[in-house]
């Protein structure tokens, strides 16, 4: 909302959250458990009020508005991390050479895929935990970021580039993005 050249936007911090700066740090915990994240921007301020987080900055430029909004959506974020958590849903898909998925330390492994001798390797981002079942791999975390970033790394270990996607159809594939963790 624009009043007399100041853009603010309020964020509501439900209840069992609590939300504390320190400097440009915002640390936010809840039930799920405690997300961190620097916000260090010129001419943007983040309040903490009684029950609300606000974001405005005075006489705004246009990347001043763009970063109100982009700190609301982070705040956002964080605040249904460590409430709900989200998830992200991946398919193995294979036709001919069964693909053998498996977690091994803070990598996904990926043998066999199209009949490849060496294996390959997707890191997974801070915080997330990765189950396989059967043919799905489900992403789960805190963090919007660490789980896309690491749905995003399992996909992109198994794409080929140069084969027609429509013919050459193995891969592991996002599905579905949620941002309530299946209890």
């Amino acid at each position: 909302m624009t009043i007399a050249g100041k853009i603010e936007s309020t964020i509501a911090i439900p209840d069992g959250v609590s939300v504390s700066k320190d400097g440009n740090t915002v640390k936010v915990k809840g039930p799920r458990g405690e997300l961190s994240r620097n916000f260090a921007y010129p001419r943007v301020i983040i309040a903490i009020g009684e029950g609300e987080i606000s974001v405005s900055s005075e006489y705004p430029r246009t990347k001043e508005k763009a970063m109100v909004g982009t700190f609301a959506a982070h705040l956002r974020n964080m605040i249904k991390g460590v409430t709900v958590g989200f998830t992200y849903t991946l398919k193995i898909v294979f036709s001919h050479f069964p693909m053998k998925v498996a977690v091994k330390d803070n990598r996904v492994e990926i043998n066999n895929y199209m009949g490849g001798h060496a294996p390959r390797y997707a890191d997974i981002a801070g915080g997330c935990t990765v189950k396989i079942n059967g043919s799905d791999v489900t992403v789960e975390g805190n963090s919007i970021e660490a789980c896309g970033q690491t749905a995003a790394n399992i996909e992109r270990a198994t794409s080929r580039l140069g084969f027609d996607k429509r013919i050459f159809q193995d891969g592991i594939y996002i599905v579905h993005k949620s941002h309530k963790v299946r209890e």
